[in-house]
């Protein structure tokens, strides 16, 4: 962990952001993949701030093109590890279109997307997942839409691996990453994230009774310090069970979908670039 710490975080006090980043530090260790082998790749808002943090090579790129950033490196440079960090304003609204895209070409990567539902960076604006009547500096009498659900947006396009996870839940937390990082294409992690400075109340992460977790051979453990929590059996293969725990009025932690025989867009493009001509005879039909 000493080794992976590059300065002190300038986050709020109590933020579900030093879980989080703590959590990959220790997914960095426990993979035994060296720091200059890893790569994080993040936008802008709170989460942006990870690779600051992380002694590894790491990119704060645009805001919402983070993905985009992250598929070109992993296209050029398939060796390396490589983690992307987003929040829910980053991801889901100006990086909404990219998170789609990213979904689809199925690159070999670790998504942790880093659900506040606030837009925190900018002081407490309604962001995309912000829950209906709950007061922001953008919408002072409370915000006006139902918040979007990501599981459902993530499950609509066809993903190849999907979790749900909480920055309070270090075990599970620890779990989920270690699956999503040894999956072979996108791995989307969902993450409820506190923000206590702007919005103690979203969550119920005090309540040990709250959670359900979800249980499988094939699945993500629960975690073992929420033993009055519930468990419900599920095949994380079956899609249409996938798309109904997406839709329950309960919260489920767990493996919610996994497809590993989804193709893969950078394995694809790197089979062909291996049959490819050499670039002295591809050049000489440009010559005049």
């Amino acid at each position: 962990m000493a080794d992976s710490t590059m300065e002190a975080p300038r986050w709020c006090k109590g933020c579900g952001d030093f879980g989080i980043l703590s959590a990959l530090k220790n997914d960095m260790a426990a993979s035994g993949i060296a720091p200059e082998q890893t790569v994080h790749v993040s936008g802008i808002g709170c989460s942006g701030r990870v690779p600051n943090y992380i002694n590894s090579y790491g990119a704060h790129t645009l805001h919402g093109r983070a993905i985009p950033f992250a598929t070109g490196l992993i296209l050029t440079r398939p060796e390396l590890q490589v983690y992307i960090e987003s929040g829910d304003g980053d991801a889901l609204s100006i990086g909404g279109n990219h998170l789609l895209h990213g979904i689809n070409k199925n690159v070999n990567c670790v998504f942790v997307l880093f659900n506040n539902e606030l837009y925190a960076l900018t002081k407490s604006q309604t962001s995309p997942t912000t829950r209906q009547g709950h007061p922001t500096n953008t919408q002072p009498d409370g915000t006006w839409l139902p918040p979007i659900n990501p599981l459902r947006i993530v499950l609509g396009f066809s993903p190849s691996f999907v979790a749900n996870t909480a920055d309070w839940m270090s075990d599970h937390l620890a779990h989920t990453l270690a699956a999503a990082r040894e999956h072979q294409g996108f791995s989307f992690v969902h993450v409820f994230q506190r923000c206590p400075h702007y919005d103690p109340n979203a969550f119920n992460h005090r309540d040990r009774s709250w959670p359900v977790f979800l249980t499988d051979e094939a699945g993500i453990p629960p975690d073992k310090r929420y033993k009055d929590a519930a468990n419900e059996a599920h095949d994380p293969t079956d899609y249409h069970a996938a798309m109904r725990l997406a839709d329950s009025a309960h919260t489920h932690f767990g493996l919610i979908y996994k497809d590993a025989d989804k193709p893969r867009y950078d394995s694809i493009l790197q089979a062909a670039a291996s049959g490819s001509a050499p670039e002295s005879e591809l050049l000489a039909h440009f010559r005049l």
